[in-house]
């Protein structure tokens, strides 16, 4: 059940899901600092080299078409990935969470459930945009993460800004998927809620909306797992792996509620604001 709601008629439960800052979306020019030790005034950032298709694409996935994107996604161009795939799937999942909400609202037989439906639509609509842009971002990260490997290494001097950099991009390239794990979250809390506090003719949209999501935060979980040894951190390392486990924890433990609500095929009591 959602933090901050609980069934009438039962005893509040301390809400388990906690308020996540947003993490900045990655920067990618200007990431290499000019080469210290020159002659004459300090020189403006140096641009990283970039990726075809990659750094040089102002083309926002949300644009294409879904042939378009399922055609990129099957060519040997280095994005979209599995981590904008994985953002993208959550994103449909959003998109039925605020179709079965829709398809509730205005209903005299779920009255009752009123506030659920806008609450769950918001969640929704706002989660398809977030995850939509997450996909983007993790395209970007990559591209930021595959120009640190290609810079110069010849000298002493270029090793280290080479490591630095890498180690840069590559935390980006974790915090980018670990936001798409954290909607996940979001995603299979809106549904759960929703779950037999709908219109019974679209339940089972939920319960496809719980798989997508689930699924689509464990493949954003691997990118996150991924990237860790790169980092060169391991004290951040191993609290990001820890959150991993306890995110991937309450997404499982919600689509499973949901999966066996919707089977059920059972009506739920209405939820009330805990104060």
């Amino acid at each position: 059940m959602e933090a901050g709601w609980v069934a009438a008629g039962t005893a509040p439960t301390p809400p388990t899901i906690q308020a996540r800052a947003p993490m900045a979306a990655p920067h990618i020019e200007g990431r290499f600092p000019h080469r210290p030790g020159s002659s004459g005034p300090p020189a403006a950032p140096v641009r990283a080299p970039t990726i075809d298709d990659v750094q040089d694409d102002p083309t926002r996935f949300r644009d294409l078409t879904l042939g378009a994107f399922v055609d990129r996604l099957a060519s040997a161009a280095p994005v979209p990935g599995g981590g904008s795939a994985s953002a993208v799937a959550a994103s449909l999942a959003a998109g039925l969470v605020a179709m079965v909400a829709s398809l509730s609202e205005g209903r005299p037989r779920y009255a009752m459930h009123a506030e659920v439906h806008a609450r769950a639509k918001a969640a929704g609509i706002e989660l398809t945009d977030r995850l939509l842009r997450i996909a983007d971002e993790d395209a970007a990260a990559y591209g930021a993460f595959s120009a640190a490997m290609k810079l110069p290494r010849d000298t002493g001097e270029e090793q280290e800004m080479r490591a630095a950099a890498i180690r840069d991009a590559a935390r980006v390239a974790a915090e980018v998927p670990l936001r798409c794990v954290e909607a996940c979250l979001d995603v299979v809390t809106a549904a759960e809620l929703l779950a037999a506090r709908c219109n019974v003719n679209a339940s089972s949209d939920l319960h496809v909306a719980a798989l997508l999501a689930e699924a689509a935060a464990e493949g954003a979980a691997a990118n996150v797992r991924v990237n860790l040894p790169a980092i060169g951190d391991p004290t951040w390392a191993e609290a990001t792996s820890a959150r991993l486990d306890e995110l991937l924890g309450q997404i499982s433990g919600l689509c499973s509620t949901t999966h066996d609500v919707v089977a059920s095929g059972e009506s739920r009591p209405p939820v009330v604001p805990v104060a």
